[in-house]
């Protein structure tokens, strides 16, 4: 029977390292960012934590939740 991962404990010499998840990204509107796909742009609309709109120039994109490869600047 296995437990629950809040319930495990791990030695720190472990070998076995708890998993860790990565800090959240939080955008604001008027942020800078960059985008791995579409570049440079500007964030002009944010719907909470779920998805931001930006503006790239050429184009406006949704981008959601986890934002992954985009950086702010």
């Amino acid at each position: 029977m296995r437990k629950p991962e809040a319930v495990r404990r791990h030695l720190p010499t472990s070998p076995f390292k708890a998993r860790t998840e990565a800090p959240r990204k939080h955008f604001a509107v008027g942020d800078r960012v960059t985008h791995d796909v579409y570049g440079l742009g500007r964030v002009i609309g944010a719907e909470g934590d779920i998805a931001v709109l930006v503006d790239f120039g050429s184009r406006q994109e949704r981008i959601t939740q986890p934002y992954t490869g985009m950086f702010n600047l």
